[in-house]
């Protein structure tokens, strides 16, 4: 009998260990770093009704009935018109791309350019170029249009691009071309108009609203509509009736 205890013990701890290891494996394999993991259960970032100026990270699902009558309460306070001439628009009309000398905006003046200000506030495990407070070298990030986190670095660029939400091209046709170039700077530069998000998901949308583009990611639509809806309230800038009717749809209108 004391001989059949010991081979049992034995059996036990060989049993334990070959499903410790089992269990090592599986987890290196779900953590193992791909560049386009799926993100956690739930996702990352902010709900957009919670995060008004843009300073918070990401951008969260409305998932609950009650947030998801927020979102389409604000976006009924969207006004339409019919999208106007592109005549005139170039990206020069909104400023330098990225400049950090804007007025009027959250992180206007902070001695770093707005793109390396977007990927520090979406970023996790953010790492900088030796001697600066400013440029992003490397970091992980959750992209809300595809769902997916991001192993990212600087020479690696175009794989997260900075999306304006409400396009610049979309603004001038709607009324932009007749504000002056300081408000043009401000909305290219405003963080509320702004995610970093996978590079290819940004070229897709070119200069689209809602109607013809949405992300990819459909449990974010409902979301990325209140942003929408809340580039376009704060600078009193219509959209198209397709559009607004595509953004009360995304949350159930």
């Amino acid at each position: 009998m004391p001989a059949r205890r010991t081979w049992l013990s034995a059996a036990s701890v060989f049993l334990i260990c070959v499903l410790a290891l089992v269990g090592w494996l599986v987890e290196g394999r779900d953590h193992k770093s791909t560049g386009g993991s799926a993100a956690p259960a739930g996702g990352v970032g902010t709900s957009p009704l919670q995060n008004p100026d843009g300073t918070k990270p990401g951008l969260a699902p409305l998932t609950t009935p009650e947030d998801r009558k927020a979102g389409r309460d604000l976006i009924a306070k969207v006004t339409t018109a019919p999208v106007g001439t592109k005549d005139g628009y170039d990206r020069n009309e909104f400023g330098p791309a990225w400049t950090d000398n804007v007025d009027g905006v959250p992180l206007g003046h902070n001695n770093c350019d707005t793109r390396n200000d977007l990927l520090a506030r979406d970023g996790t495990a953010v790492e900088r170029k030796d001697g600066s407070n400013c440029v992003v070298t490397s970091m992980s990030i959750y992209d809300p249009y595809t769902g997916k986190t991001v192993d990212w670095t600087k020479q690696q660029a175009t794989k997260i691009q900075i999306d304006h939400v409400m396009p610049l091209s979309y603004d001038w046709q709607m009324g932009a071309s007749k504000w002056d170039k300081a408000k043009r700077v401000q909305i290219a530069n405003d963080p509320l108009n702004l995610i970093p998000a996978d590079g290819s998901q940004n070229a897709s949308k070119g200069d689209s609203g809602p109607a013809t583009w949405l992300p990819a990611n459909t449990d974010i639509r409902c979301s990325y509509a209140v942003r929408f809806a809340q580039v376009s309230l704060k600078y009193q800038l219509p959209v198209t009736e397709a559009d607004k009717k595509a953004m009360l749809q995304q949350c159930d209108g």
